[in-house]
């Protein structure tokens, strides 16, 4: 292994100037199969510019510090530790790093844990319904990309632990915005919500933008919480 760790790009070795034009992306992925894979979907479009992969905690933190990407991808069961560890110590060191995580932990704790230590999305690898390009537009736009069970599991435990709280009226959600709302609870994205209700991506996205303006929040997840707070979607989505 290099001193810069796994998979690092010959330019960034090089000293190559990055380009200022593309997203850069790196990934901590031990499963070879699953790395090899995020990298073709990467490489599939001129967007991203993939400056390392690291198959455990050790490369990742030697990658990182000769390279600063604009996006990590990082899974939590590790070789040598936790992704979890991870993500704190960049929160901590590099607060505009923006971190997704892809893991087959779907349980309570990690989720929590993983937001807490400065994680923006949460995808599980066995849900394809989230694309890893949109997953990371959204991301980078403010939102907070989760996995069709994820949201459902946040709603569910919302609507179990907290008392409905109507909003107050100068907030309140058309019945439109209410259908966006829900749709985006069962993890729908943009597009699909778009196709779903015969409107274009850009009406959904204003719909989305006036959503976040009303309940005074700044992402999907804040947004489905403040909704199941106040009773606006329920934990059945069937």
């Amino acid at each position: 292994m290099s001193e810069y760790g796994h998979g690092v790009h010959d330019e960034a070795l090089s000293g190559k100037r990055p380009d200022v034009n593309k997203i850069r992306v790196a990934i901590v992925e031990d499963e070879p199969a699953t790395r090899a894979a995020l990298v073709q979907r990467l490489s599939a479009t001129l967007k991203f510019e993939l400056l390392f992969e690291a198959d455990s905690l050790r490369s990742a933190r030697a990658s990182l510090r000769a390279l600063t990407p604009d996006v990590l991808i990082v899974d939590l069961g590790l070789p040598d530790g936790s992704g979890l560890d991870l993500i704190a110590e960049l929160s901590e060191r590099c607060p505009a790093l923006a971190i997704l995580v892809l893991t087959v932990f779907g349980d309570e704790q990690k989720l929590i844990r993983a937001f807490e230590r400065g994680a923006r999305g949460y995808l599980l690898k066995d849900e394809t319904s989230i694309g890893l390009v949109d997953a990371i537009e959204q991301i980078l736009a403010g939102g907070a990309p989760i996995s069709p069970a994820i949201a459902r599991f946040l709603v569910s435990r919302l609507v179990r632990d907290q008392p409905a709280s109507p909003p107050p009226p100068e907030s309140e959600l058309t019945a439109r915005e209410i259908e966006v709302l829900r749709l985006a609870a069962k993890g729908y994205n943009h597009a699909e919500v778009a196709k779903l209700l015969g409107l274009s991506a850009n009406t959904v996205a204003s719909y989305t933008r006036r959503i976040y303006e009303k309940l005074e929040v700044h992402s999907r997840a804040e947004a489905l919480f403040e909704a199941g707070r106040m009773g606006l979607i329920d934990g059945s989505h069937d």
